[in-house]
């Protein structure tokens, strides 16, 4: 079970228990972090810095939406890294998954994507975020074809997952030197709720023997390699770059 503050004072507050239950979440009333409904979204808070403002997700409007709509389509990195080229849209799945952003811009450029996430609380907003985008009249029909949530621990989910997947795609956490007001506020919340990835490294081994065709890895410009093993090729972008590990350049 994992303890935090279940705010039942907002609205759709009733949807809370279910959720608890499907989370295994408990309330305390000690706990640093809230979850609770806010104009129809779940959200996560800091108790004692009001002004953080709320973490939830969004995929069918703001940034999502300006993305999908403006974000430079297949040309974009990490179309190329996952290879994404022609007709090819390849079953992927997000093994650390986290917000679904990454998921969403490769479902919305015609993959099929499971997300893998391992830490309740970010699945159960992961899910609020799926569902409301299910329910979306622009876009909720490929999102629903398209995006499914699988949560889990991802070393051993990987193992279980039985579809053909062609491409395993991992960003797991790693201490963030951005300057950016949102996202340093984002990674604080999440370094303090979910800790460092200290066992990112044992992810690469059961993604590759999934993976039939590549694995990518997103790592920050500054990274070492995941478990310091050099990829066939690496997608640089301004901040981060995306270690790509081709499976027929490495049998």
């Amino acid at each position: 079970m994992y303890s935090l503050y279940l705010d039942s004072q907002g609205d759709d507050a009733q949807r809370l228990p279910d959720i608890a239950r499907r989370w295994r979440l408990e309330h305390s009333e000690t706990s640093p972090f809230s979850l609770g409904f806010e104009q129809g979204r779940l959200c996560l808070r800091l108790r004692e810095e009001p002004k953080t403002g709320a973490i939830s997700v969004d995929l069918a409007s703001g940034a999502a939406a300006h993305r999908r709509k403006f974000g430079g389509g297949r040309g974009q990195a990490i179309a190329k890294a996952v290879g994404l080229k022609g007709g090819v849209t390849p079953l992927v799945v997000d093994g650390t998954a986290g917000l679904g952003r990454d998921s969403f811009v490769l479902a919305s450029l015609g993959c099929r994507v499971i997300m893998v996430e391992r830490h309740p609380v970010v699945a159960a907003l992961l899910e609020d975020g799926l569902r409301r985008a299910c329910e979306d009249s622009e876009i909720g029909g490929w999102v629903s074809q398209r995006l499914s949530l699988a949560p889990g621990n991802s070393i051993d989910s990987l193992s279980a997952i039985e579809d053909e997947v062609e491409v395993v795609y991992l960003d797991p956490m790693y201490p963030h030197r951005a300057k950016s007001a949102l996202v340093k506020k984002e990674m604080r919340v999440f370094q303090q709720l979910v800790g460092s990835d200290e066992d990112a490294d044992a992810l690469l081994v059961p993604a590759l023997a999934l993976a039939q065709k590549r694995v990518v890895v997103k790592r920050p410009d500054y990274a070492e390699h995941l478990d310091g093993r050099e990829p066939t090729m690496a997608i640089e972008t301004k901040k981060n770059r995306f270690d790509v590990y081709v499976k027929a350049a490495l049998s």
